[in-house]
């Protein structure tokens, strides 16, 4: 009898241990929703931020033709030195507006679409919000789906959105079908040559 009280006392005393999975599988789903593109940029990646504030986190430039103080240019995109793979920045005015993915970056979307998904779905996963505009450089089916988040003050119907607080994404899709890239932030989101 005594041996079954203490062994009890014993395990009532032992701090409790949650199951392996469950904590293995907590830190995976906060970084599975930390790592999807979202209107509002990357995990850390946040449009928004300062360029001085991007760069200390994420590095500055890594290609040898890019300027060596991004936080002095008036508009420029670049792949920050720390950043993932095919996932780009851009800088307008000191302060991150759009955040861009190209191939061969793996990263998704909230909607789990990533660079080389189809046409069709996107158009699935966007439904209605989709709004489509011919491409500037290719041939239909190549085109523009871009569903924002909100449009700040900009009309609903308004054929471009200014309104630096509104957030969107926008798939640019290739003469293939398939997404080339993705942009996701405010306004630059429409921009087709990088800075215009």
């Amino acid at each position: 009898m005594r041996a079954w009280i203490l062994a009890l006392a014993l395990a009532a005393c032992a701090p409790a241990q949650a199951p392996q999975e469950d904590a293995a599988e907590a830190p995976a789903a906060e970084a599975d929703s930390a790592e999807a593109l979202t209107p509002d940029g990357l995990g850390a990646l946040r449009v928004g931020m300062t360029a001085a504030d991007l760069v200390a986190q994420f590095g500055g430039p890594d290609a040898a033709n890019m300027p060596a103080d991004p936080t002095a240019e008036a508009c420029l995109e670049f792949h920050p030195a720390r950043a993932p793979e095919g996932v780009w920045a851009m800088v307008e005015n000191g302060a991150v507006t759009r955040v861009v993915l190209t191939a061969p970056s793996d990263v998704k979307t909230a909607d789990g679409l990533g660079v080389g998904a189809d046409a069709a779905a996107v158009r699935a996963a966007l439904g209605d919000q989709a709004v489509q505009e011919p491409h500037k450089y290719q041939g239909a089916p190549a085109a523009y789906l871009t569903a924002w988040r909100t449009r700040g003050a900009d009309a609903a119907d308004a054929p471009y959105v200014s309104d630096p607080a509104a957030r969107g994404v926008r798939y640019v899709i290739g003469e293939t079908g398939a997404v080339e890239a993705i942009h996701a932030g405010g306004p630059s989101i429409q921009y087709v040559e990088s800075c215009s």
